[in-house]
């Protein structure tokens, strides 16, 4: 049943680059004490028994897009209703742009801030900028034609294709490593993010780290060869793939399970051909050393693990909220990282949550929101 719901809401995604997200009201049922919206606390949360009320804007990464859209409708229905969580999806880029602008509550990306990032930050509120993990996912190579279903690719063929070295299926390159696989004599149609995006980040850092014919470099953009197809966020890159004949793009895998997308097999360190499943992107973060001040990449995966993935960070503030914008968003994002009903949602779409440690972790920097006044 949620999947069919989530088939809907991946066609509205689709439908539009900007998706506001609006949670829905609901009965009004709050969990068992202690919980999110039931909890006292010293710094204006909800009393046990009392409502927030009021409406958070975010904008940022549409990687998470899916994900928001279901705890955005579960909060408010199950949590509090009278908490509305309006998201707009505009790249992770923007996402940054926004949170630094200060226009909105809250930014998301799937790129950390920078050093640069957080000066910047704290120069202009006059108070730091606090960053942490919500979600880690798998950056999977999409198709648009199912014959081509765990087509098997490592590091430099992506790089080969996505540069226009490697502009057939058929290519020996691609023939080498798939001896059993009957491939077509069909153009290869790229397609990549339009928008400054942290998908391309993850994506683009990946082939910077692992391909040595990699020759774009690392970012949230690059510039793309002219004879390739640009997409506006996950959405658009889906659409591009699902439109033209031959299409492969890199989008996050909860777009390509929704939309039921054929995928690449990608050898990783360990030179396994490994699936976008939930499982393998739990398996890259066995062995991820994740610093205090959470800035990382996901690199190097062997195992079982599958090699390209990322996290979604969110961005925040220890002072300049108002008391009760304050206590919705430590509300809502201890909700959404700590509690089983969040955690359950994100694995049905193949995002892999916080692990235990981490989200001890994220609780504390989640407690430093508006702690400055």
């Amino acid at each position: 049943m949620r999947i069919t719901r989530q088939s809907s809401i991946v066609t509205a995604l689709v439908a539009s680059s900007a998706l506001v997200l609006t949670a829905c009201g609901g009965d009004g049922d709050l969990p068992d004490a202690p919980a999110p919206g039931a909890t006292a606390t010293d710094d204006g949360d909800a009393a046990d028994g009392d409502q927030l009320s009021g409406a958070l804007d975010g904008a940022g990464a549409t990687f998470p897009n899916p994900v928001f859209q279901d705890w955005a409708f579960e909060y408010s229905g199950s949590v509090q209703p009278g908490v509305s969580i309006n998201y707009q999806g505009i790249g992770s880029g923007g996402g940054i742009e926004q949170f630094l602008l200060q226009t909105v509550d809250f930014g998301s990306s799937e790129r950390y801030l920078r050093d640069e990032d957080l000066d910047e930050a704290a120069e202009a509120r006059g108070c730091e900028a606090i960053q942490f993990p919500v979600l880690f996912g798998a950056v999977t190579i999409a198709f648009g034609d199912e014959q081509l279903a765990d087509l098997v690719l490592d590091a430099e063929a992506i790089a080969g294709i996505f540069q226009r070295d490697i502009t057939n299926y058929n290519d020996p390159a691609i023939a080498e490593l798939n001896p059993d696989m009957d491939l077509p004599d069909m153009e290869i149609i790229p397609v990549h993010r339009s928008d400054g995006s942290g998908t391309t980040s993850v994506f683009t850092t990946y082939l910077d780290h692992t391909a040595e014919n990699w020759e774009l470099g690392a970012g949230t953009e690059v510039q793309w060869p002219a004879d390739t197809i640009g997409g506006q966020g996950n959405e658009g890159v889906t659409q591009g793939i699902q439109q033209n004949a031959g299409g492969v793009g890199y989008v996050n895998q909860a777009y390509a399970l929704v939309e039921d997308l054929p995928t690449a097999r990608v050898i990783n360190d360990d030179g396994n051909a490994v699936s976008a499943t939930l499982e393998a992107t739990t398996e890259a973060l066995e062995v991820l050393d994740i610093p205090d001040n959470f800035q990382f990449d996901i690199l190097d995966v062997a195992g079982e693990g599958f090699p390209i993935a990322g996290a979604n960070w969110i961005f925040v503030w220890e002072c300049g909220y108002d008391e009760n914008t304050g206590a919705m968003l430590r509300d809502y994002w201890t909700w959404a990282t700590q509690s089983d009903e969040a955690r359950d949602l994100a694995e049905e779409l193949g995002y892999a949550p916080l692990g235990e440690g981490l989200r001890a972790r994220v609780a504390e920097s989640i407690d430093r929101i508006n702690s400055q006044g």
